[in-house]
């Protein structure tokens, strides 16, 4: 796995939140992609519609889905501070969006760069600069 970070911006979004580095990392095959400040993989879902506040994954899905959300978050400068923002989701939590689409984390990512929700269901993929629909 390759992070690649030249230089960072910080940008305040959302309620208030830890904290947090989302980075691109380098897969052969995907291309570059999101990861938080461990390098987990961070995910879009297609059955969401981008850019309508809403995440179509609620219940159940985010045992295994967890939304992710961060209110401030430094970003290499390769991304734009303009495509991340936060909904607010069904139960009143917070969630972060990359380009309208909310992000999500996979429970069967254990480690670093794992990328095991990938096509899961044709709908669930890495989200990033190479892979936004």
């Amino acid at each position: 796995m390759a992070l690649a970070i030249a230089s960072v911006a910080i940008v305040a979004i959302g309620a208030a939140a830890p904290l947090n580095t989302i980075d691109l990392a380098t897969k052969d095959g995907i291309g570059k992609y999101l990861v938080d400040q461990d390098g987990m993989t961070l995910y879009y879902f297609a059955e969401d519609a981008p850019e309508s506040g809403t995440s179509s994954c609620s219940e159940t899905c985010t045992h295994y889905w967890p939304p992710f959300h961060t209110g401030q978050v430094i970003i290499p400068l390769e991304l734009s501070s303009f495509d991340f923002d936060t909904i607010y989701r069904e139960d009143d939590t917070i969630q972060t969006t990359y380009k309208g689409w909310p992000l999500y984390y996979y429970i069967n990512d254990y480690n670093p760069s794992d990328v095991r929700g990938q096509g899961i269901n044709d709908a669930w993929f890495v989200a990033g600069p190479d892979q936004m629909p």
